[in-house]
C-alpha cells in the first residue's frame, strides 16, 4: 500500500504539507511528485497509467485554477483518484473546486474541500484501511481522539448542551 500526491506546480507543495504530515504520522508510505496537466502531460499521464504497478492505492491530485490534473490522472487509472482544489487565483480556489467536482459521467474524482490536503489524506487512508485492518484501527483511534478533544473542550469552556449554553435556568 502507498498513496501518491501528485501537484501540478512546486508552489502547491506548502497547501499539501499537512497530508504529508499525517500520513508519516501514520507511518503510511507514500510518493510526491510534481506533474502538470497542461505543461508535462505527457507525465502525467504516464505517472497515473503506472500507479498501479508501482503499488499506489489511491491517488491524491491537487492543483489550482483551471484544476485539470485530478480529471486527466482519473482518466487514465483505474485507482480512486481525489482532487484537492488549491487556491491560487483571483477566484480563492473557485475555479479550481469546480473544475474538479463537475468531471464527465465515467471518469469520477472524489473532491474535498478547497486547500483539504488533510482531508485528503485523511479519505486514501480510508479507501486503503479496506484492506489493512490495523491501518483502520489507528483511523478509528483518530477518530475517537477526535471526540475526546471535542469533549475537552466543551468542558473547559463550561457548556453542557448542544447549543453551548446551559440548560439550567
Amino acid at each position: 500500500m502507498r498513496i501518491g500526491i501528485v501537484v501540478g506546480s512546486e508552489s502547491d507543495l506548502p497547501t499539501m504539507e499537512p497530508a504529508t504530515e499525517l500520513l508519516r504520522e501514520f507511518d503510511v508510505p507514500f510518493e510526491l511528485e510534481v506533474r502538470s496537466a497542461h505543461r508535462s502531460p505527457k507525465l502525467v499521464t504516464e505517472y497515473a497509467q503506472s500507479a498501479e504497478e508501482r503499488g499506489l492505492t489511491a491517488i491524491i491530485a491537487a492543483a489550482g485554477c483551471a484544476a485539470h490534473l485530478p480529471g486527466v490522472i482519473a482518466a487514465h487509472t483505474v485507482l480512486p483518484v481525489i482532487g484537492v482544489p488549491i487556491d491560487a487565483s483571483p477566484l480563492e480556489g473557485i475555479d479550481a473546486l469546480y473544475s474538479i467536482v463537475q468531471m464527465p459521467s465515467g471518469v469520477p474524482v472524489a473532491t474535498v474541500g478547497i486547500n483539504a490536503a488533510k482531508n485528503a489524506a485523511l479519505l486514501a487512508m480510508q479507501i486503503a484501511a479496506t484492506d489493512d485492518p490495523k491501518l483502520r484501527q489507528r483511523l478509528r483511534e483518530y477518530k475517537e481522539e477526535l471526540a475526546t478533544e471535542v469533549e475537552r473542550k466543551t468542558r473547559k469552556y463550561g457548556f453542557t448542551s448542544a447549543t453551548g449554553a446551559d440548560d439550567e435556568d
